[in-house]
């Protein structure tokens, strides 16, 4: 059940017909409702504020627009996760290419900084960590990538993120069991200078 703004709760059937028929109203209780939960797995899986504001606006477009293909086989917010993770993985290819080009233009020059983050919930002495491993995550391949963010960042269960994902149980907890070893390998280097 959904709350709307006159505290007429609504249940998801109703709220997707809603949708459906274009009821503008029915959008801002769908906007309200999902915001927080677009927005934080944005910000955990791009980093920036100000670009996961964007793609977090982006989502929720495309949900509306989308919403006639949603056939009711999950739920809603299983389906706006999927769309808010494709939408975040296509951003990061596109940083990827631009990237690669500007080390091309730069004569392979190379910049490695870690990727600026601002999440709010990260302290400030955090921040130089919470930086480090957000790079090291979009470092991992991508079904890798979501497993994890969506466990160790948004806590969902196995079971959800299976749905979110697509795929079987079992195969969530193998990316998580690949993800946790390939983070592990990939901070082993910084741990060990931060002991010396």
């Amino acid at each position: 059940m959904i709350a709307t703004e006159n505290t007429k709760w609504i249940n998801q059937d109703e709220l997707i017909a809603r949708l459906k028929a274009n009821d503008q109203q029915a959008f801002e209780v769908f906007v309200k409702t999902n915001q927080q939960l677009v927005y934080n797995l944005t910000l955990s899986m791009i980093g920036d504020h100000q670009d996961a504001e964007d793609i977090s606006q982006e989502v929720f477009m495309d949900s509306f627009k989308q919403i006639g293909s949603f056939e009711g086989n999950s739920k809603i917010s299983t389906w706006i996760y999927r769309i808010t993770i494709n939408k975040c993985l296509t951003e990061i290819r596109k940083r990827k290419r631009r990237a690669k080009w500007a080390n091309i233009i730069s004569l392979g020059l190379s910049t490695t900084e870690p990727q600026s983050y601002n999440h709010p919930g990260v302290a400030l002495e955090n921040k130089e960590r919470a930086s480090l491993l957000l790079s090291k995550l979009n470092e991992l391949p991508d079904n890798q990538r979501i497993a994890f963010t969506l466990s160790k960042v948004e806590g969902l269960p196995y079971q959800e993120i299976a749905e979110i994902m697509q795929t079987s149980l079992s195969s969530v907890e193998s990316y998580m069991v690949r993800a946790k070893k390939n983070l592990q390998s990939k901070l082993q280097n910084y741990y060990q200078q931060q002991m010396i």
